[in-house]
């Protein structure tokens, strides 16, 4: 990726039946869905994988129906971040990290590691977590983005021991979870959440505008200069829209 940063806007996966009245044209069949979508976005953060152990082939078939230019970001399984004690993760870490990602090659974007909403912010549990997430894929460095979802993270503790460990944290909009505004890593991760079903680009376009704006600071602010934003859900039947408009505002 280029040194000057790039800035990314993208969907939660691709396979959403919704999305056949509101976002495929009639007659794309379901196996051609990857393929379109990731014309119309920049990027496309990989939720499946959260739920279930993807295969390499699965990765290097997704990786084959993208354009050149295109990045995932992976969310990590759930068995490594939805545990009562984070510092024994590393087998299920493990796991995962080694379940194919390398398959994706310079598509592979950052990693999100989604903690459970009850997970509250102890340093030392947190600090042995972060010691078990790689540097590096064999070759290939990695980028790691925490999704916290408890008040508790909302303190300098937290955002200093980020930080130091350069572990990304997610910026959201959503009226559920915590909106932790500070930049923690090297770069920017958004999952904006709060589309409304009655407004067909599920933000308002002066929201979106607005949002655009907010992009480009976060992509300033960020060490790399590299920024990736993704509408998740919501009304999630809105978000290919509200992706496709903030990229043509950018």
């Amino acid at each position: 990726m280029a040194k000057t940063g790039t800035l990314r806007v993208g969907i939660g996966g691709w396979d959403y039946a919704p999305w056949r009245e509101t976002f495929y044209p009639q007659g794309v069949p379901r196996k051609k869905a990857l393929a379109y979508a990731s014309r119309q976005v920049t990027s496309i953060e990989i939720n499946g994988t959260y739920y279930r152990t993807a295969k390499p082939e699965h990765f290097a078939a997704w990786a084959a129906q993208t354009p050149d230019d295109f990045v995932f970001a992976v969310k990590a399984s759930r068995y490594a971040t939805n545990r009562r004690v984070l510092a024994e993760a590393g087998e299920s870490i493990e796991r995962f990290l080694n379940s194919g990602l390398g398959e994706l090659g310079d598509k592979l974007g950052p990693i999100l590691w989604q903690l459970a909403a009850t997970k509250q912010f102890d340093r030392d549990e947190l600090h042995a977590f972060f010691q078990l997430l790689p540097a590096r894929l064999g070759t290939r460095k990695l980028r790691h983005v925490l999704d916290v979802r408890h008040d508790s993270f909302l303190c300098d503790d937290y955002y200093r021991l980020a930080r130091k460990h350069k572990i990304a944290t997610v910026i959201t909009d959503s009226p559920d979870y915590p909106n932790v505004g500070e930049l923690t890593g090297e770069f920017a991760y958004a999952r904006l959440m709060n589309a409304r079903s009655e407004v067909a680009t599920g933000y308002s376009k002066p929201a979106l505008k607005k949002l655009a704006e907010q992009a480009r600071q976060w992509q300033q602010g960020a060490k790399s200069g590299d920024a990736f934003i993704y509408f998740i859900n919501g009304a999630k039947e809105r978000a290919p829209a509200a992706a496709m408009h903030l990229l043509t505002l950018l």
